[in-house]
């Protein structure tokens, strides 16, 4: 943290995926949002409240209409002074934040201007088609965890009347029904709305400044055996998923690539051996290819002739489109990736039912379930952890595996060495395919791979 602020430090403060901020020990400082937006602040305390005040833009190209810096340490000064004569009882201190965001509330005070002024739910629109859909990837999961967790709850109440203790209330809720994660992954995408609300002046302040997310944060490690593989490769035969989901999690196994960029493969991503991620569907934006081996291939086209057979196409006809299309035939897309998760996750915890079909209890009062994957809890994601780890215990390179996952390089290595890999990932991905063949046809079991 600089003692001084200097203009050159400013200028040189870039944006990242995520905002932050250079402050004095006065409390005056610097904050650039993700979209690359600095601000000038002032951060104090009033009766152990802290609280935080927006002096200004700070004035460059994208925004002319902003304050200087030495324009931005007068107005801190004044604010200062008025805290300052707050703290010591004299007459003529206020607290600017609290006066500021009392003239927001005067703004909305009849019941005509509270109807014009922006619910949660106009906000989420807005933040999906200004923000999201134009700087991140993931917008589609912004806008699901946005419908999912916020609306139901949110969703007609003034984005204005929204306080720190309902964005708490909302993350603990997600926790107490036993999803650490998604209230981590919530509070991101709030935290990111909000700052969006702010930066259009739909909001004085973010309710969600000052909260921290509830749930720690716990690095997945979960790779499967190989009786694990060995034993899900067979089970997903007889499990209540299906055939194009099961394909799926086969085909993230054989390839180690994401669960959403398998089950939005295309038809005209592959060319022969070798398929073809473009950068508009890979994480980090970098087009991948990925060598296709005789059991990921034989995969592809046994997916293809069953939506050719589930749509009555004829099979002289070539197929152009989806390989895991959406059930819908009236959707052009492939099945949520979201689907994925939730057929596994409910086939690892099958709720048992009598004859009558009515739900079964243990002896603890909980639903009997029972697993009908065989194995222990999992994600489709540690199907591609799994790949990488056997690929690791055969010898490969560091370097080989991560152009086989598609990992971003670190460092000078992205600037200087712009070798693809080709070679390496073909051999690697048919080593690996001849382990798992290995471990899948290792035991008895009377059935084929499907």
């Amino acid at each position: 943290m600089p003692d001084i602020l200097d203009d050159m430090t400013i200028r040189n403060m870039k944006a990242t995926g995520n905002e932050y901020t250079k402050r004095e020990r006065g409390g005056f400082g610097v904050r650039v949002h993700p979209s690359g937006r600095k601000v000038f602040f002032y951060l104090y305390r009033v009766d152990g409240v802290r609280r935080f005040l927006n002096l200004g833009d700070y004035k460059d190209k994208q925004h002319p209409n902003g304050i200087t810096l030495e324009e931005a340490r007068r107005a801190f000064n004044i604010e200062k002074g008025k805290v300052t004569a707050l703290k010591a009882g004299r007459s003529d201190g206020v607290d600017p934040a609290k006066v500021k965001q009392e003239a927001a509330a005067k703004r909305v005070t009849n019941e005509e201007e509270r109807c014009k002024a922006f619910t949660v739910e106009n906000l989420v629109i807005e933040y999906i088609e200004k923000h999201a859909k134009k700087f991140k990837r993931s917008w589609a999961e912004d806008e699901r965890i946005l419908n999912k967790e916020v609306i139901p709850l949110w969703g007609k109440r003034k984005a204005i009347d929204i306080v720190k203790r309902d964005v708490v209330l909302l993350l603990e809720k997600i926790i107490e029904r036993g999803s650490p994660g998604m209230s981590n992954n919530t509070f991101q995408v709030i935290r990111k709305m909000l700052n969006f609300a702010v930066e259009r002046d739909i909001l004085p302040y973010s309710p969600a400044t000052g909260v921290k997310a509830l749930a720690p944060k716990v690095a997945r490690e979960r790779a499967l055996s190989a009786d694990e593989i060995k034993k899900l490769w067979w089970t997903l035969d007889n499990a209540a998923i299906s055939d194009e989901i099961k394909a799926a999690l086969r085909l993230m196994l054989v390839t180690a690539q994401r669960p959403g960029e398998v089950i939005g493969v295309h038809t005209n991503e592959i060319d022969g051996d070798w398929w073809t991620i473009p950068s508009e569907r890979s994480k980090n934006g970098k087009a991948h290819r990925v060598f296709l081996t005789p059991s990921a291939k034989g995969l592809i086209t046994r997916s293809i002739d069953r939506v050719k057979a589930v749509r009555e196409i004829s099979p002289k006809v070539k197929y152009e489109g989806h390989i895991f299309p959406c059930p819908h035939r009236e959707k052009i897309q492939s099945i949520d990736v979201h689907a994925v998760a939730i057929a596994v996750h409910r086939n690892l915890a099958w709720p048992l039912l009598d004859k009558k079909g009515n739900p079964l209890f243990g002896k603890d009062g909980e639903p009997a379930t029972e697993n009908r994957l065989g194995v222990d809890h999992f994600t489709p994601h540690d199907l591609r952890r799994t790949a990488a780890t056997f690929m690791a215990q055969a010898g490969e390179m560091d370097e080989v595996i991560d152009a086989v996952l598609n990992h971003a390089k670190q460092g000078v290595i992205k600037v200087y060495n712009l070798y693809r890999y080709d070679k390496e990932k073909q051999m690697a991905l048919l080593a690996w395919e001849i382990k798992l063949l290995s471990i899948i046809n290792s035991n008895n079991y009377e059935c084929n791979p499907k």
